[in-house]
């Protein structure tokens, strides 16, 4: 397979990394106020961010794509960083780090059953989940500094799902158009399945949040419809160098969430 589509997105992770270094890390001095439904949804978070992606490199590097693998390096690179933002901020808040939670075991256990196209699909479903996490986390923690981290990992996570949905769209593209349909189909299934566990699990941070579990979970499924539609090819992909965060993404975020009702 060409790295041709993919070398856009390895400029794009670099150029990021350089963007990160000059904005420096926030300011944790100034601490941070954490309530106890929030720091337990931010911890359980924080494990999740956190791992090595020993696993999708090695697949990465095995489907022979050059740039696709030096972008999956990258876009780990970065989801240690959200880890270290999440710890960061814990600390701030004086609040402690938890090792392991039995959501985040099952979810690894699940995306390291088969091969790349399985890990990718499972692994899309924690960032379709996060893009809606992170958005009630910064726009409704009454903190500054939360809100903060929680906007910058958002800014990576509206980044990471078109890589993801670029590489999706090239590893299913070889199925036939009905079984890439009933595949997407199953995949929302288990998009539903893990955003009830969310709300379930992290329900009493959502309502400190002021984002209801139905909600939630309705805004969370109504964007997926999307992210099929890239996956398929029924729309065009966001290219690798468009802006993370801006008016426009803004934008469609309310809107999508604008029929809800907080439950």
């Amino acid at each position: 397979m060409s790295g041709t589509a993919f070398a856009g997105w390895t400029r794009a992770f670099e150029a990021e990394v350089e963007r990160r270094r000059a904005q420096g890390d926030p300011d944790w001095a100034g601490g941070a106020t954490l309530g106890g439904p929030l720091t337990r949804s931010l911890q359980r978070f924080q494990v999740g961010e956190d791992g090595d992606g020993a696993n999708l490199i090695r697949k990465a590097d095995e489907a022979g794509d050059r740039e696709y693998a030096a972008a999956v390096r990258l876009f780990v690179a970065e989801e240690q960083n959200h880890a270290r933002l999440l710890a960061a901020l814990l600390g701030a808040g004086g609040r402690p780090l938890i090792t392991a939670h039995w959501s985040d075991s099952a979810f690894v256990r699940l995306r390291r059953l088969l091969g790349l196209r399985l890990e990718l699909l499972v692994l899309m479903i924690a960032e379709v989940v996060a893009l809606r996490y992170y958005r009630a986390v910064s726009e409704g923690a009454g903190d500054p500094l939360v809100s903060e981290v929680a906007a910058r990992i958002l800014a990576d996570e509206r980044r990471h799902v078109p890589f993801h949905c670029l590489r999706l769209r090239q590893a299913l593209g070889a199925l036939p158009h009905a079984l890439r349909v009933l595949v997407l189909a199953g995949w929302r299934l288990l998009l539903l399945g893990a955003t009830a566990v969310v709300v379930w699990d992290h329900g009493p941070a959502l309502r400190h949040l002021g984002v209801g579990r139905r909600r939630f979970a309705a805004d969370v499924m109504r964007s997926s419809t999307g992210i099929v539609a890239d996956i398929l090819g029924t729309r065009p992909l966001q290219p690798a160098d468009a802006a993370p965060v801006g008016a426009r993404d803004r934008a469609r975020d309310r809107a999508a969430a604008a029929p809800g009702r907080a439950g």
